[in-house]
């Protein structure tokens, strides 16, 4: 089991961020994800910065820690055969250590560019014909592909991976599960009731990989926030407490998120999130996705007021404790 430390492109500056993926590296973490927005969900104590620069970045400033996108959504302003080409180049500076995790998107990311933003089922059907052309283009080949929605023609990775590059796909339910054991590489899913994940999530997702003869990856997430107390959660949560608002499905201004979150109550915005006093509690918060998801990648999302002494209270107290735990 390997450990990952989340870098929100949403809260922090990217130059902050490379930092933070340097610590994560020296702390112990096995891998650094990077989230992929165009737009925060706030205005006021944000950050967007382009993950696929700072993914360049970390990979010559790091070098073991497996480094990811959590996710990138290859369907609108992204054309997935240009993904194929980023996720190649990361994967060559870094020396083949690249997960490419994608998802199906948010308005908030899309529409400001002018891009549409259907409903989830013409939004899976594009999923599959994007990762049909990444898996593809990740082959080798020279694909000439005319679907419903993406066209290409000869189309090639002349700087190809370094080597195989996977591709997760986030899911939240059992039909996006399925799909993604069908036509991903492997699955994403943010955890909030283990049971109710590895009942609804994991396991339509295992079965569809099995049927189609494809190995399991899972790479289980949780948001949580470390403060002592609630005016102090509230605070480290800052830059992501429009993520809870109502209407984020549909929002394309940061500012109408950052107002709505602000009118409602922030005790039921906190109670939508693990909150975490101290080490041992983040111990209590993560110990569910090792024992009981039994996740192969767990990713620690963790929103607190000083990122980088929270990296190294992870490195020395939480991650031993949690390693004890894979036996």
């Amino acid at each position: 089991m390997k450990f990952a430390w989340l870098c929100s492109h949403e809260s922090y500056q990217p130059e902050d961020l490379v930092e933070q993926a340097v610590a994560a590296e020296r702390a112990g973490f096995d891998a650094v994800l990077g989230s992929d927005h165009f737009h925060p969900w706030v205005d006021d104590t944000s950050a967007a910065g382009f993950v696929w620069s700072w993914l360049g970045a970390v990979a010559v400033k790091t070098s073991d820690v497996l480094l990811g996108t959590a996710v990138t959504c290859p369907l609108f302003h992204y054309h997935p055969a240009l993904v194929a080409q980023m996720a190649a180049t990361t994967d060559r500076l870094s020396g083949g250590r690249l997960l490419l995790g994608v998802g199906t998107g948010e308005a908030l990311n899309e529409r400001p560019m002018g891009f549409p933003f259907p409903g989830y089922g013409e939004r899976q059907a594009r999923m599959q014909e994007a990762l049909e052309i990444m898996h593809r283009m990740f082959a080798g080949e020279k694909v000439t592909f005319h679907g419903e929605y993406y066209t290409t023609e000869t189309a090639k990775l002349y700087s190809p991976p370094a080597g195989a590059v996977p591709v997760l796909m986030a899911a939240g339910g059992p039909k996006s599960a399925a799909f993604a054991g069908t036509h991903a590489d492997g699955l994403i899913t943010s955890v909030k009731d283990p049971a109710d994940t590895v009942a609804k999530v994991i396991a339509p997702y295992r079965k569809a990989a099995s049927e189609a003869g494809k190995e399991h990856l899972v790479l289980a997430t949780r948001w949580t926030v470390l403060a002592d107390g609630p005016d102090r959660a509230w605070q480290a949560l800052s830059s992501m407490r429009g993520l809870r608002a109502p209407g984020r499905l549909e929002a394309t201004d940061p500012m109408e998120l950052r107002i709505k979150a602000d009118e409602m109550d922030r005790a039921e915005v906190l109670a939508s999130y693990t909150v975490a006093a101290d080490a041992q509690g983040l111990i209590d918060a993560y110990r569910p996705l090792v024992t009981d998801v039994g996740a192969d990648i767990v990713s620690i999302q963790v929103m607190s007021e000083d990122p980088m002494a929270t990296i190294e209270v992870i490195g020395k107290e939480v991650l031993p404790e949690l390693r004890k735990l894979t036996g």
